[in-house]
């Protein structure tokens, strides 16, 4: 089964490491939950998978093949897709232009479209007049119809309400469905554990003793709140 690994990944950012020692396996078609105070060093992770910064220790592999001195680019072209903070639209081109410069073709964008039913009634609607919610669907169309094998998505609830937020649930699950392993970044905590099938907690730079079945972490809320306090 196609995996993304990392192997005892440290990310240092000026005086030192921001976050260390962090192993985990994404496998396809799964939703691992990255949950965490802020300042933890999550971004920072992501960032170091995709290609955005270097790690300084440890080994990041994609089907077991180590992919430290590749560039973002070929990166992206093993299939790691990287949706980061904020809603990286283009502001002044349409649903449809946004979408198609990844789709790349009219058939492409079709089947996009039959995963996002709700963008395609604004296909033509300039992007800047959308809703945030809806937005934050075209970075995920966008993602989704460059075919990703491995999704990062950092924090997709940002600006948006709780209520909001949900509405886009369904969609992550979804792409893990067709078969993309998903690694989440999530404020959101209890709702980002509704749709994972694996967590893990970040606190002071470190992967805490909270790991394991989704599920289990958030049955156990003490667990969780000593596991956000680094204890």
């Amino acid at each position: 089964m196609s995996a993304l690994e990392l192997d005892s990944v440290t990310v240092t950012r000026g005086a030192g490491p921001v976050i260390s020692d962090v192993s985990l396996t994404l496998r396809a078609g799964e939703i691992l939950a990255l949950v965490g105070p802020n300042g933890a060093g999550k971004t920072s992770l992501l960032e170091s998978v995709s290609g955005v910064i270097g790690h300084s220790g440890g080994d990041i592999r994609v089907d077991g093949e180590s992919i430290g001195k590749r560039n973002r680019v070929q990166r992206s072209r093993l299939g790691i897709a990287h949706i980061e903070q904020g809603r990286a639209i283009f502001p002044s081109l349409t649903v449809r232009e946004n979408i198609s410069l990844t789709a790349g073709t009219p058939a492409a964008l079709k089947e996009v479209l039959q995963s996002f039913p709700e963008l395609e009634k604004r296909i033509d609607a300039q992007s800047a007049l959308l809703s945030g919610g809806e937005q934050q669907m075209v970075v995920l169309a966008r993602a989704f119809a460059s075919r990703p094998r491995f999704l990062l998505i950092d924090e997709m609830s940002l600006g948006l309400a709780p209520v909001v937020f949900m509405r886009l649930l369904p969609i992550v699950e979804r792409i893990a469905a067709s078969g993309v392993g998903v690694l989440l970044v999530e404020q959101f905590t209890h709702l980002a554990l509704d749709i994972a099938s694996e967590a893990m907690v970040v606190a002071s730079g470190k992967v805490s003793h909270a790991q394991g079945p989704a599920g289990a972490l958030e049955e156990d809320p003490e667990l969780l709140r000593r596991a956000y306090l680094g204890g």
